[in-house]
This record gives structure tokens, sequence and C-alpha cells, in this order.
């Protein structure tokens, strides 16, 4: 595998200049509107119920329910168990199947042995299977960590191949890094370059984190891979989609990624269909900025539901 070396100190430094543009207030309440309606509202606790989910699922089709004006969110994205209940309660709403661009709201839903990945390949496939027939119409799936950094490549593009199969004319895929275990930016270079060469096709995604390790989402991971998201598109025209996911918790933030995705892969990539954030913590705080900017008032947390 040919590999691409990152100088991480320009990375960074490019990263952190996104931060600093300015912002009108048009483009602001413009954007925050964007990014509400690009996250993937997620529970994957151990203690998620049936009730927690179709909660979510009415906060992903309503975040604000004062508010009607405002934008579905993308999806939920919850374990495989959950994805029955989530799909009836989305289809109870309207919404279920539809196009993001109409108000739909997609079922994603983690599998392929999250968060660990380490899982027999057949056991991945049959978990992928399962959540396709239960009503999941986006996966994401992990990849084998200790077989990328044991140098296994062949091994990790034919599972995320293979994953993929289960998924073409079915579901999207969501190809999750965990880049906070890849340890250096050359490292989650070469992640992406592989997850991107193994028939991924328009639409299907490449992901930061699963949200349990730390790091999680950063600027610099991301711009690394958006750049490599941007250099398979030159060679191939393929859009391939990028999710940050975990750390990124506040409308500011929200707004600095867009900023990075806008500079570096152009305005086909602000749309749902092709950058998410897996971040439902954001969620309120978008609403706050929002209602902020509406009224001239910063609202209560506790004015907007947790779920």
């Amino acid at each position: 595998m040919q590999r691409v070396t990152v100088d991480r100190v320009m990375a960074d430094q490019r990263a952190a200049s996104f931060t600093r543009r300015s912002i009108k207030k048009s483009a602001k309440v413009a954007g925050l509107r964007l990014a509400l309606s690009m996250l993937d509202l997620t529970t994957l606790e151990g203690k998620d119920s049936p009730e927690k989910v179709r909660a979510l699922c009415r906060k992903a089709v309503r975040p604000d329910p004062s508010d009607p004006s405002l934008p579905s969110c993308a999806a939920v994205c919850v374990y495989p168990s959950m994805v029955e209940t989530a799909a009836a309660e989305l289809r109870r709403a309207g919404v279920y199947g539809r196009a993001l661009s109409e108000g739909g709201v997609r079922v994603a839903s983690v599998a392929t042995g999250f968060p660990s990945g380490q899982y027999p390949i057949d056991v991945k496939i049959e978990d992928t299977k399962r959540a396709i027939g239960a009503g999941a119409d986006e996966i994401d799936m992990v990849i084998a960590r200790g077989a990328f950094l044991a140098g296994e490549f062949e091994r990790v593009r034919d599972e995320i191949a293979e994953v993929k199969e289960v998924c073409r004319g079915r579901a999207r895929l969501k190809v999750i890094l965990e880049t906070g275990e890849l340890e250096t930016y050359d490292m989650v270079r070469a992640a992406s370059d592989l997850a991107l060469s193994a028939r991924l096709e328009e639409g299907d995604f490449i992901k930061t984190s699963t949200g349990k390790v730390q790091p999680a989402a950063t600027m610099g991971v991301t711009l690394v891979m958006l750049e490599a998201i941007r250099d398979h598109f030159l060679r191939t025209g393929v859009r391939i989609g990028m999710k940050p996911a975990g750390g990124i918790r506040t409308a500011k933030q929200a707004l600095h990624y867009l900023v990075m995705v806008k500079e570096t892969l152009g305005d086909d990539w602000l749309d749902p269909r092709l950058f998410r954030f897996g971040a439902s913590t954001l969620t309120n705080d978008i609403l706050m900025q929002l209602a902020k900017e509406r009224s001239g008032k910063y609202a209560a947390g506790y004015d907007f539901s947790e779920a």
C-alpha cells in the first residue's frame, strides 16, 4: 500500500486556521441550520431502552417543537437490537424511507462488532445482515484496528469490501477508523486511503471514531481524512462522505468544521448526504444558539429535551 506522509505540524496549523474565519450573522444562522440537518443523534449505551430510542427519534424529527421551521436531523444511530424500534417510530412519524432533502430521517446502526471490531468476519457479516433486515439504511462499521496496526492491510480492506457487498443497494456504509487508536496522522491517512479503496461507492462515508475512545474527532484528524477524500475524488470522480464523531460539543465548533469542509472539499459536501456530525450533545447547543439569534436571549439548557 502506497503511503502518504503527513506533516502533523502543518496539518494542525491549517486546521486551526479554520477557527479564525469571520462569519456574518446571516451565514451563522444558515450554518447552524445546516449543521442541525447533518446530525446523527446517537445512543449507544448498555442501558438503552425502547422508550429512550423512541424519544431520540422524536427529537430527530422535531429537534425543537417550538420552532417547526427547523430541519430534521439526518439520522438516529443505535445498536442493532434497537433498529426495529427506531424504524417503527420513524415510520409512525412518516419520515422513514424519505429522502433527506424531503425531511427524511435515516436509521443508522453500528455493526461488525462495535466498538472493538475484534470479531470473526462471519459474525460481522451476520451482524450487518440482521441490522439491515431490521430496517437500518445506514451501517456504521468498525475496522479491525489491531489487524491494521499489525500491517494486515489486505485483511482489513477485504473485510470492509465484504461488509460493503452486504450493504450494496440496501444501505449506506460508514467506515469507522477509530483514529484515537491509530497513533499518528500518517496512520490516519493510510487507514483513510485503505477504506476508500475498498469498493466504496458515492454516498458512503469514512468516520473518525466510535465515541468510546479518546481522543475522538479533532480538527486535525478530520482535515487529514478530508484531504484523503479530496484526493480520491480527484482520482476517481467518486464523492465519499465524512463523519467526525465524538468531542464536538458546541455550535461554534460545528461552524469551524463546516468552514473546513467548504475550503477543503467545496460546496458539494455541505450536504447531509456527504457530511455528518456524530455528536448528540451538540444538538442542544445548536438549538440554544438558534433561539438566541431568533429572540436575542439565550434559552436555558433545560428548555430542550436531552433525547
